[in-house]
């Protein structure tokens, strides 16, 4: 039994060996059917045969008489020939060009040179004047010349080739069109919106390893990234989860201690001390909390929502109002958004005297914009104070203990919803942090 020959199609420079492959079949079988539908279709004259017509007119005319000579032409003018005997020194005349030949049949001349043929007196490009002709050798003396050409004629070498190449150039384009959107494009968008829906806390591989061998690859090593990556967080997170739930024992000492310090000013200073490494605990362990990722969406009234925060920062004392409609059913995470507002919220009455909490619905988007009277942030920082850990606390006024995450969590919240979080300048002073939230993500 005699072994089978397998291309590697599962590779794309297999696939590529394949698509050559069918295209020189389909090359072979259409374009020999598209020139003989030509040339059935269209009956132009070939001037290869003409010329082959010329040269069998000569040899016999060299044979004959001075007087069969004009009969035979004469015969052959009667049947549609255009043949006249004329002197040698006639060839004197013939020229490679005429200006008045068009431009498609010059590059057809050029591109496609006759082969295997009868090579006319002159070559096949010969002009007397403006007229293109093609001439014969009878003897020494005398030369057959065929003038003028027909103005319409074929080249059958030129419709050999060109009908082949017209065939190849579309089932080129085509094949590798088509090749390029499956095997290629069209995996590659896949693993890009993958990578934009991917979430290092969750352990299931997001690329799918399907299509060519490369395409496998490719994934492949990007869900062992992801892999590694999540293992890198995940170990991470469980360190400083537990160095905060650590301290947490000796600060509840420390606390109960310094309660009974004296005098009163020492006690004093050392639970001030005590309460802020308590609350830089509580932000490190919130910002580690992923909760907003895990969280599901739902369709809820986000009006609803944001006239609850206001509420709750009034009754603390603070002036912050809401303003917007009474009702805006959107989808979005309960939960996770009230902790991103909360804290641009917290962030605004820290440095501002008057707060307010906008809403309102834009091309399909809800626009949430916190605005407060503070000092405003520098244009140059307002990229870097997402970052965590980064604070800029005496550009916006006020000595205030924190690590720097409220912003970076709403951050990441925002980009849970497939939203935008902007820090624009408040006239004459101040901030709008504008969250930009779609009504209905597409997940």
């Amino acid at each position: 039994m005699r072994p089978r020959i397998r291309l590697p199609t599962g590779t794309i420079h297999g696939q590529i060996t394949a698509i050559i492959l069918v295209c020189l079949m389909i090359v072979i079988i259409a374009g020999s059917s598209l020139e003989r539908w030509v040339e059935a279709d269209y009956g132009f004259p070939d001037i290869e045969s003409y010329s082959d017509r010329l040269s069998a007119m000569a040899s016999v005319l060299s044979a004959a008489t001075p007087a069969e000579r004009a009969t035979i032409v004469s015969a052959a003018n009667r049947s549609g020939w255009d043949l006249s005997l004329r002197p040698a020194s006639y060839a004197e005349r013939f020229v490679t060009s005429s200006r008045q030949e068009p431009f498609l049949h010059a590059a057809i001349d050029w591109l496609f040179p006759p082969d295997n043929v009868a090579v006319p007196i002159g070559g096949w490009r010969t002009f007397v004047g403006t007229e293109r002709v093609l001439a014969a050798k009878v003897d020494a003396e005398t030369i057959i010349v065929m003038e003028p050409l027909p103005s319409s004629f074929l080249r059958s070498d030129a419709l050999s080739f060109g009908s082949n190449y017209l065939v190849a150039l579309v089932t080129l384009i085509i094949l590798f069109s088509s090749f390029a959107v499956w095997a290629i494009t069209r995996p590659l968008r896949r693993i890009a919106a993958a990578a934009m829906e991917a979430d290092i806390s969750v352990q299931a591989a997001p690329f799918e390893e399907r299509g060519s061998g490369e395409i496998i690859a490719l994934a492949r090593a990007l869900n062992a990234m992801q892999s590694r990556i999540s293992t890198m967080v995940e170990a991470r997170t469980r360190m400083l989860r537990g160095i905060s739930h650590d301290l947490r024992t000796p600060l509840t000492r420390l606390r109960l201690r310094a309660e009974r310090a004296q005098p009163e000013e020492l006690r004093d200073a050392l639970l001030v001390d005590i309460r802020r490494i308590d609350h830089l605990l509580q932000e490190s362990l919130g910002y580690l909390r992923d909760n907003h990722t895990r969280e599901a969406f739902q369709r809820a009234d986000l009006a609803s929502i944001l006239k609850t925060i206001c509420d709750e920062f009034a009754d603390m004392g603070h002036d912050v109002t809401y303003s917007g409609p009474l009702r805006l059913i959107a989808e979005f995470k309960p939960l996770a958004l009230t902790r991103a507002i909360t804290n641009l919220c917290q962030n605004a009455v820290k440095f501002g005297t008057k707060v307010d909490v906008s809403l309102s619905e834009v091309d399909g988007s809800a626009i949430i914009d916190v605005t407060d009277d503070g000092p405003g942030i520098p244009e140059e920082y307002k990229g870097r104070v997402r970052e965590p850990f980064f604070k800029l606390d005496p550009a916006r006024g006020g000595d205030v203990s924190g690590f720097g995450l409220g912003l970076s969590i709403v951050s990441e919240i925002v980009e849970t919803h497939r939203g935008s979080f902007q820090l624009l300048d408040r006239q004459p002073t101040g901030l709008i942090a504008r969250l930009a939230l779609p009504l209905a993500p597409n997940r």
